[in-house]
Formats: C-alpha cells, sequence, structure tokens
C-alpha cells in the first residue's frame, strides 16, 4: 500500500469512536503477532480528561531537550493522521506510515484467516500497533503514550509503563464511561499498574481523588501529588509564567510556551513526571525541565495566528475547556469577539454555550464534517442563547469567510467547540497559504 491506500484502508475499518470496542484482547493478539514491539522501550502512559494531551506534549519536550530519544503518541489529529505519531518531535513520513501500516494489515488479516481473532483490529487498535512498531523501529529510549478514550480498556493500556500520568478527570463521553464523576474515574484509573508510580495531576472533583487514591491503594500503586502553582500570571502575549515547588525542587518563573492559566497545572504533573523519570535512570537535569516547558508547542489549544483580524484556535469540547477558554478571552480580547462553533452532538452543548456564547457578539454555527457532528439547527436549539447573534451555516469555509467579513482588524475571530472543527480551519488556512 502507498500512503493515501493505507489512510483508505484505516478508514474502512469505522469511525474511531462510533466503532470503537473496547478491550484488551485484540491489541495483545496483535502485538504478540509482531513481535512485541512496545517492550523494546520503555514508555509513560498519560490519561485523563482535561489537558492530557497538553500535559503529555509538555513531558515528551523536557525528556527531548535532556537529550533523549523520545516519542509521543496522541490523539486525535488536528490535520494529519501522521501528527499523532512521532519521533524526536518529528511527524512520521508518509513513506514510514505507509510501510508499517500494511504490515500491521497483512498481519491483521491473517490473524482473522487463522481464527485467532473474529473480527480485524479496529482504527485504533491498529493505529496503535503502527505507533508502537515505529518506535520500535526508530529505537526510541522513551515514549510518552496518551490514552484515547477510556482507561483500562484503551488499546494503549496493553503498555506496561514504567510510569503513569492522570490529569484532572472530568465529564466527558458519558456514553461509554459512565455518566458520574465516580464512574468515569474507575475507568480512567485502570490504567494505574500495581507497583507502579502514578502521578496523580490537580482534581476538581473529590469523587476523582477518593476513586484515584481506591485503585492506588487496591493494587498497591505509588502515588505522587502534583502541587498546587503558585503566582501564576499571564505574560503580555498570554503565555503563563509561575512558581511552583515540587517533590524535589524549587521553580521560579517557569515560563510556559503555551497560553492559559490552566496550563500551569497541566506543567506541574509535567515537571513531576520529569523528576520521578530522573529517579528511574534517565538523566533529566532542572534545565532541562525549564526549557523543555518553554519550548513545548501544542497546535489547536490557545493557538493565536498572526492574522488580520487574529484568528484564535481552541479545541475546547467539554464545559471546563470552554470555562477555561472564556477566561482567556474576558482576560485579553474584552468583548471583540466572533464565535465560530462547530461541535458533536453527545457533547455538552448547552453547558459549553451557556459559558462562552455571551462572550461574543457575533456566533456563526457550522456543520462539521464527522457523523458524529450537531448540525447548526441543534446547535442554536441547544446553545439556549438569544437568537440575534446566531448565524447558521453550512460548512466550515462559509463560516470562516463570514466571520473574517464582520470582525473589525483589531478584533478576534474564535474557533471552538471540536478538535474537529479546528482542523478544518487549519486545512483551509494551509490551501489558503499554499495558492498564494
Amino acid at each position: 500500500m502507498d500512503f493515501q491506500q493505507s489512510l483508505a484502508y484505516l478508514y474502512s475499518l469505522g469511525h474511531e469512536v462510533l466503532a470503537a470496542k473496547f478491550g484488551l484482547e485484540n491489541i495483545r493478539c496483535l502485538l504478540d503477532a509482531l513481535g512485541r514491539p512496545e517492550r523494546a522501550f520503555r514508555s509513560v502512559i498519560v490519561a485523563g480528561t482535561n489537558g492530557k494531551g497538553s500535559t503529555a506534549a509538555m513531558l515528551e519536550s523536557i525528556v527531548r531537550l535532556a537529550g533523549h530519544r523520545t516519542a509521543l503518541y496522541t490523539s486525535p489529529h488536528l490535520v494529519r493522521l501522521e501528527e499523532r505519531i512521532r519521533v524526536a518531535g518529528k511527524e512520521i513520513s508518509e513513506i514510514d506510515f505507509a510501510r508499517h501500516a500494511a504490515q500491521v494489515r497483512t498481519v491483521s488479516e491473517a490473524l482473522v484467516h487463522s481464527g485467532r481473532l473474529t473480527a480485524l483490529p479496529t482504527f485504533f487498535e491498529q493505529l496503535t500497533a503502527i505507533a508502537l512498531n515505529y518506535f520500535c523501529e526508530r529505537e526510541v529510549e522513551l515514549s510518552v503514550l496518551e490514552i484515547g478514550v477510556g482507561g483500562h480498556e484503551d488499546a494503549v493500556n496493553v503498555v506496561n509503563p514504567i510510569a503513569t500520568v492522570i490529569t484532572a478527570i472530568d465529564y466527558d463521553h458519558q456514553n461509554l464511561l459512565g455518566n458520574t464523576i465516580a464512574e468515569i474515574t474507575s475507568v480512567k484509573a485502570g490504567v494505574i499498574k500495581p507497583a507502579t508510580p502514578v502521578i496523580i495531576g490537580r482534581q476538581r472533583h473529590l469523587a476523582a481523588m477518593e476513586g484515584l487514591m481506591r485503585r492506588c491503594l487496591e493494587i498497591k500503586a505509588l502515588p505522587v501529588f502534583a502541587n498546587e502553582p503558585a503566582n501564576v500570571s499571564l505574560r503580555d502575549d498570554g503565555q503563563v509564567a509561575f512558581d511552583y515547588d515540587s517533590s524535589h525542587s524549587q521553580y521560579t518563573r517557569i515560563v510556559l510556551g503555551l497560553k492559559g492559566r490552566h496550563q500551569a497545572e497541566n506543567a506541574t504533573a509535567a515537571i513531576e513526571a520529569a523528576e520521578l523519570l530522573s529517579e528511574l535512570g534517565f538523566n533529566i537535569p532542572r534545565a532541562a525541565i525549564v526549557k523543555g516547558l518553554r519550548r513545548v508547542h501544542w497546535p489547536g489549544r490557545l493557538e493565536l495566528l498572526d492574522e488580520r483580524p487574529c484568528l484564535l484556535l481552541e479545541g475546547a469540547h467539554k464545559r471546563a475547556g470552554a470555562r477555561t477558554l472564556r477566561a482567556y478571552l474576558d482576560e485579553f480580547w474584552n468583548n471583540r469577539v466572533v464565535l465560530i462553533f462547530g461541535a458533536m452532538s453527545d457533547k455538552d452543548i448547552a453547558g459549553m454555550a451557556s459559558e462562552l456564547f455571551s462572550a461574543a457578539k457575533t456566533i456563526f454555527l457550522t456543520r462539521l464534517n464527522d457523523p458524529r457532528a450537531a448540525s447548526p439547527a441543534a446547535l442554536s436549539r441547544l446553545s439556549l442563547s438569544p437568537t440575534n447573534n446566531l448565524i447558521s451555516t453550512e460548512s466550515v469555509q462559509q463560516a470562516l469567510a463570514w466571520a473574517r467579513s464582520v470582525t473589525p482588524p483589531d478584533g478576534l475571530i474564535c474557533a471552538t467547540g471540536s478538535l474537529q472543527l479546528i482542523g478544518e480551519v487549519k486545512r483551509l488556512i494551509e490551501t489558503e497559504q499554499d495558492s498564494v
């Protein structure tokens, strides 16, 4: 298969979320047939609800800038599927992706033909196998692996990590994970392994902390708690600066490469994880922690594009994320905002709208190219907002064009509600730049 054929094959396996199957039997069987590539390197698993992608990116940046050969596996992607699989900070090439996808497909089909599997591994299972196989080939020292949707039955959890990080747990994917924080925590806490250190990030819900502690006690895991960052402030460019007393050191005026006050709490978990890795044999000096946090890049999360008008991309797809975005808008943009909003139908649209919509004078509701997406009409019904500032559009391209037409040069267009929306906007901008 060439690259385009490999993409077509993977997407033919079904929608990543709608066709997802939880359980580790298929991925274990697949990795066994591939020679257990995940055993060739050490790994850290990052789970949670809010901030797990940012925390994973921060930790990988720290370890890489300490001089180690790193890998990063995240989901979902914004523009290209290859974004999810990185070694030494660089995306997997199309040639390498196609080669590994072909191998994983061949092995998967052989397992079904022999009767060892009753059905082909899913999109996410095969993509995870591609990533782990590639990391093995590239002889990485440490991989940082972000859990997908779930926890104990997520394909990434097939790996036996040297440490686990749990970021803030909140409501999300209730149809899959449970309707209460206690139920969601029970699923996500399943990534904590016996006698394995776990970094527990700052938790907003008492039920989440109680569930995580219960899991640690039951299996004799070793918890390390991230402390609260101190003196958190935003610089003129929106980047975060803060002080932090970790388990082993004191840090003064750490500056993050990411925007938003909430990133300081994600960074504290990354700092604790990096210090733990030093204890486990990785040489990670203090200077690498500071440098790695300053240089981290994580697109689609308060990503401000230098256009006129400015364009802010924030993939907030939960009420907590919308609340964080609103705080940033109130602090920096003072009601000069035009919003482009698109979301999946299974999300808390009313909750996101209640946090965000009053910050904007004009809101363009748009349809995303995904079978899970809510229609503009459904978004309007669920938004619980006055209708005089809601404008329905049938495509992201139309929403972006109309938003640009009504936003003054010193104003801000903010696209939010889904990472899928952010990906579509970024593709449109890349196409515009390529045509210049």
